[in-house]
């Protein structure tokens, strides 16, 4: 972590700061136009403001995905549904795909997104990409790249590759039209001075998130191991999570919940459970330790 001026404490940040910061991001994503870049709030915050800024009466969501993106968009009273393939998506005034997806790492490649979201630009429609967890897949896998596409708008987050979620920061990669747009909406100091101060730092620091995803892919293969050795099947993820499936995963999760050690689940696909990876070597003998006592109570059951 930086150290962080006394001043960003104490005053609001300005433009100039923020405008900093977006600079910097346009670099680390690979985008030419700092314009096309618009910091928010977080990703969450982002995802809640969309249906604001973009019309139209239809969604598809390519599924099984993040549950919070159907849920925004069907509170704003959009038609929403859940899609299969990705040429699905242009049949809608909005598509939108998380990649890689969460929580089984689905995988679009960004010459695809980028021919899809050029023909939904000629009917007017829009492509939007969650690219929460591309950080740590490597170059070559965002969409990003290629913008502007005028019909096509990238989400990123700060806080789950840098694991620093609490500082709530994320960015829309849009034309700058759009870029904007999502300025104006979230208003003046939307990005606290603090959290420009560890964004600039971080995302700058390309030598740490190398070393990072070298060190994710590592523990991403200790996890499956020990997940392996406890009954649990693979069914894919990123390195950053890992989603599994178990053919009594609700007592499982319930027996690890007793651990203090909380997984994803999945209302609506019980037999799958996502997990995150531990930290610590600590945490990394506490899940083994709480995974070989959810196997023997199941086991007794």
């Amino acid at each position: 972590m930086p150290e962080i001026p006394a001043e960003a404490w104490t005053r609001l940040p300005a433009s100039g700061e923020v405008a900093g910061l977006e600079a910097v991001a346009a670099e680390a994503f690979g985008l030419h136009d700092p314009a096309c870049v618009a910091a928010t709030p977080g990703t969450q915050a982002l995802i809640q403001m969309l249906p604001r800024l973009v019309g139209g009466a239809s969604v598809g969501i390519l599924g099984f995905t993040y549950q919070e993106h159907a849920r925004v968009w069907c509170e704003a009273g959009r038609s929403v549904e859940v899609v299969e393939r990705l040429e699905d998506l242009a049949r809608f005034d909005v598509g939108l795909l998380v990649n890689p997806n969460n929580p089984d790492g689905r995988l679009v490649p960004p010459e695809r997104l980028a021919a899809l979201a050029l023909d939904m630009r000629a009917s007017g429609r829009r492509l939007i990409v969650d690219e929460a967890f591309v950080e740590m897949i490597g170059e070559g896998a965002s969409l990003a790249p290629r913008l502007p596409i005028d019909s096509a708008i990238v989400l990123r987050s700060f806080g789950k590759t840098w694991g620093l979620a609490g500082v709530r920061l994320g960015f829309c990669l849009a034309d700058a039209d759009f870029a904007s747009a999502v300025r104006r909406a979230f208003g003046p100091w939307a990005v606290s001075g603090p959290a420009i101060a560890v964004g600039r730092a971080a995302l700058a620091d390309r030598a740490w998130l190398d070393d990072a995803r070298r060190r994710s892919i590592v523990a991403a293969e200790r996890l499956d191991r020990i997940l392996t050795a406890a009954g649990c099947r693979i069914l894919g993820g990123t390195s950053l999570f890992r989603l599994v499936g178990h053919r009594q995963a609700t007592a499982f999760a319930d027996g690890l919940a007793a651990a203090g050690i909380h997984v994803r689940r999945f209302p609506h696909a019980q037999d799958r459970l996502r997990f995150g990876l531990p930290g610590r070597e600590s945490e990394w003998e506490r899940l083994t330790a709480a995974l070989d006592r959810a196997c023997s109570t199941i086991v007794q059951r």
